[in-house]
């Protein structure tokens, strides 16, 4: 199986694309960026949407309280400055002075607005979780408090107060993401969900939506009313959904594409030659992992299969031979480059072992739990259909073949695969976890037992939870981080996921796009971005 793995791994490698599109034509003395988005967003409703392509559109598009500076550190975005109480519960956001794309004021209602529109259970946000840190958020989420009662308030039209359920220095982090965003109720209430369709989307941000052609692009244009036009280098962008990688690549290299935002990972080392430049793999707050349904899975409620599948994963193999674009072995979640935590990461308690002796005891656990060679355990991964996915899976059905177990793989586009995975719709589920913010709490309230339709795996411990509240009472950030670790090494010695590796971030980036910075959280925006002639 493994030389068949590397032979399929040869085969992408020569695999050519024809027939692409030609650059798409620039209107005489403007500037434009053609911008491979890998995927086709679901949604650019800042407050439904769950995927990073959607994510990378919707930044471009309006702006939070606070916004991703070009090394994606939180910077002033629709407020100028803020203050907080020095028990770190209360913040008063300034406003500047700033119109919607229509030319409507955007004011502090608009922001309070919006995070009412997030935690309201009728937008079933799949990020709602993120707003339990405001007051009264998971109560109004959970249906039993009223929207106004959320500790969330606008003292005028332009300061926004925010009353928090315990100390969150990282709250500036948090009001860059899309689910802290604002919404323009003027053209919510008058068009519904149907605001952000081309001709009714309203944007606070550098860019406004244009069209929207399934399956071919998403267009913006520079928008003039943003506070800070002036220093908008772009007149237009093309966001093109590329899932085949090597035709991406193809496009890059011809000039029809200027960005795009994942490579095929076993190229790397061929693009550094024959793209100069071009191939960006930077270290990145993202872990690769397998989610296991143990809502509707029996043997996933077993403890012994979830162990025994995780630790018969050959995690050197995958990294160094199969991706190869600076991938590490993961045996935890939390990725080391993280802020605010400990130096030395928990870790699966099995990692040391030789993988031999691995496998030896993920045989031994599976027959405890009752599989064995007359009743195997026959399992389908649901994966999204990208190149590196696809090879990771295969190793991943090899390696479990080796102790016995039969594993289908199925792929679906990835919107579609996500939402099977919201849903539950799928029993062994591939995904990688990009930091939301760059603290551990993105990656460990995701496990959280009232987090919702992302805790994949349905994951819960009462003791883990109850560790993540003490955390987010602690003042004292060494022993806030330790709590946390404490937490992560429950989870990992529950089996809640199995992480596979580290994450890097994979971007080609043309030798002309100027603007464009290295950073773990793999944001950038296009607001900081322009073209050399």
């Amino acid at each position: 199986m493994r030389k068949l793995l590397i032979a399929t791994l040869a085969a992408l490698t020569l695999t050519a694309c024809q027939g692409a599109p030609q650059r798409a034509t620039c209107p005489a003395g403007k500037v434009c960026l053609e911008y491979g988005n890998n995927t086709e967003p679901g949604t650019l409703d800042p407050h439904k949407a769950n995927l990073i392509d959607e994510a990378a559109i919707i930044s471009d598009l309006i702006v939070g309280l606070t916004t991703d500076g070009p090394d994606a550190r939180p910077i002033p975005g629709g407020a100028t400055s803020w203050d907080v109480t020095p028990d770190g519960l209360v913040w008063t956001f300034h406003l500047r002075q700033a119109n919607w794309s229509d030319g409507v004021p955007v004011t502090a209602d608009d922001y309070v607005y919006g995070l009412r529109r997030t935690l309201d259970p009728n937008t079933a946000s799949i990020y709602a979780y993120l707003l339990y840190v405001i007051k009264g958020g998971q109560a109004v989420n959970e249906g039993k408090a009223p929207l106004s009662s959320l500790g969330a308030r606008a003292l005028d039209p332009l300061t926004v107060q925010i009353t928090l359920e315990h100390p969150a220095p990282y709250l500036p982090e948090l009001t860059k993401h899309q689910s802290f965003f604002p919404a323009p109720k003027h053209a919510v209430e008058k068009w519904g969900d149907a605001w952000v369709q081309p001709g009714h989307y309203v944007s606070n941000g550098p860019f406004k939506l244009v069209s929207w052609k399934l399956g071919d692009r998403i267009t913006v244009e520079k928008n003039p009313n943003f506070w800070d036009a002036t220093n908008v280098c772009l007149d237009r962008i093309n966001y093109y959904p590329t899932p085949d990688a090597v035709s991406a690549e193809r496009r890059v290299a011809r000039g029809e594409l200027d960005i795009n935002s994942r490579f095929q990972s076993n190229r790397f080392k061929r693009l550094q030659k024959t793209m100069l430049g071009v191939a960006r793999a930077d270290v990145s707050l993202a872990t690769a992992y397998l989610s296991f349904n143990t809502r509707d899975v029996a043997a996933f409620k077993d403890i012994r299969v979830r162990r025994a599948l995780s630790e018969a994963i050959d995690r050197e193999f995958i990294t160094s031979k199969l991706m190869g674009a600076g991938q590490t072995p993961a045996y935890s979640f939390v990725p080391a480059i993280t802020a605010h935590y400990v130096k030395n990461v928990p870790r699966l308690r099995w990692a040391d072992k030789p993988l031999a002796a691995r496998q030896a005891e993920a045989r031994a656990l599976l027959g405890q739990a009752g599989y064995t060679a007359a009743r195997s355990l026959r399992l389908t991964i649901l994966s999204p259909n990208n190149t590196d996915t696809l090879l990771l899976m295969e190793a991943v059905q090899a390696d479990w073949k080796e102790i016995g177990v039969e594993a289908k793989i199925e792929q679906n586009e990835g919107g579609v695969a996500f939402n099977a995975y919201r849903n539950r719709a799928f029993e062994v589920g591939s995904m990688s976890w990009y930091g939301d913010f760059n603290d551990p709490v993105t990656f460990l309230g995701l496990l959280k037992s009232d987090t919702g339709a992302q805790n994949y795996g349905d994951y819960r411990n009462p003791a883990y939870d109850a560790l993540l509240a003490q955390a987010d009472q602690e003042p004292d950030e060494a022993k806030r981080a330790e709590i946390l670790a404490r937490a992560e090494q429950r989870m990992l010695d529950d089996e809640g996921i199995a992480p596979i590796y580290f994450v890097v971030n994979r971007n080609l980036v043309s030798n002309r796009v100027t603007g464009w910075q290295a950073n773990a959280p793999n944001f950038h925006r296009t607001r900081w971005m322009c073209l050399t002639r």
